[in-house]
């Protein structure tokens, strides 16, 4: 069973004043996820990312299609108990403390006093919420309350999680633990759907991405299938690299280009053919020493930004 499952899922919003028109946000989005993988949506500013999640959790109703969630539809309540959810830019009552907030969460979902203690405890713990737990949530930072907004999508320990921008305003530490989180999460049994800009950490999170691109979808699907393939040459790191050496191997076009990195230390690019493995062999002879060896592919940020400049732009609907 798909634990996300969309089907022709459209909205409009009515633009203009004297003569409004109804503006394509979201435009027939069909797309399967599967229960325990971690799916990235992407897409640049105002493809539709958002307007998919808020219709998915029923901040915004479709203008058609239809969507199901754990094998029901969006608007069953029993659903709702079995998911967590983080907004583009949460925003909680600024004179609670981070104990206080995520207590009030654990309390709609019924749990008692002690439960709710343990939980909101636990949960700062793991997005790295340490004395300033105590501190009104109007003193944190963007990315504190950034990391707050992550602990209260799982306060329920939902099968389900979505994340808008779950990134937005973390430093490096932060963007490296919550990716720790969302893998821990993966790892228990819970879909984690998010939608990001940020094309590495899609990159290194997601068994599979979908792109968006003007309320459209563009592609879908596993990242080796989009990347695996499309390997463009081979990066040589070498030490112990002669210019003589060098100059006769570009001479036999077994090099592409060569940057100095230190003395006697080069990185070097070699064609895709012939294989690099003869070229490697033909310096460690002349006395280079190997560093590394690493393919030269094309990024998810190549393929996103050849699949969005490719796509169409938005449009008005014809029918009112």
């Amino acid at each position: 069973m798909d634990a996300i499952r969309t089907e022709a899922l459209t909205k409009h919003y009515k633009v203009g004043f004297w003569r409004p028109r109804p503006y394509v946000a979201l435009d027939s989005l069909t797309l399967q996820v599967g229960a325990g993988e971690v799916f990235g949506f992407l897409g640049p500013n105002g493809a539709g990312k958002t307007t998919t999640l808020k219709l998915l959790m029923q901040l915004i109703y479709p203008t058609s299609g239809h969507a199901e969630i754990l094998g029901k539809p969006i608007g069953d309540l029993g659903v709702k108990r079995r998911i967590g959810y983080l907004p583009e830019q949460p925003y909680f009552y600024d004179y609670l403390t981070a104990e206080e907030l995520l207590e009030y969460f654990a309390s709609l979902f019924g749990y008692t006093a002690g439960e709710r203690q343990a939980r909101a405890r636990r949960l700062l713990d793991e997005v790295g919420i340490g004395a300033e737990r105590r501190l009104q949530l109007r003193k944190f930072s963007k990315g504190m309350l950034q990391r707050v907004g992550i602990a209260q999508a799982l306060i329920n320990d939902p099968e389900v999680v979505f994340l808008d921008e779950p990134m937005s305003g973390l430093d490096p530490l932060g963007r490296r633990e919550i990716r720790e989180m969302i893998l821990g999460l993966r790892d228990r049994g819970c879909t984690v759907f998010f939608s990001s800009h940020v094309l590495s950490d899609a990159e290194t999170l997601c068994s599979r991405v979908a792109i968006l691109a003007h309320g459209r979808l563009v592609t879908a699907g596993r990242l080796s299938e989009m990347l695996a393939f499309q390997v463009r040459g081979w990066e040589l790191l070498v030490n112990g690299l002669t210019e003589a050496v060098l100059a006769r191997a570009k001479e036999r076009g077994d090099v592409v280009r060569a940057t100095a990195v230190g003395e006697g230390r080069y990185a070097l690019e070699l064609p895709l053919n012939p294989a690099p493995e003869r070229t490697l062999a033909d310096l460690v002879a002349q006395g280079a020493a190997l560093v590394s060896l690493t393919p030269i592919r094309d990024t998810l940020e190549d393929f996103f930004v050849q699949q969005v400049s490719g796509a169409s732009r938005p449009r008005f609907s014809e029918t009112a």
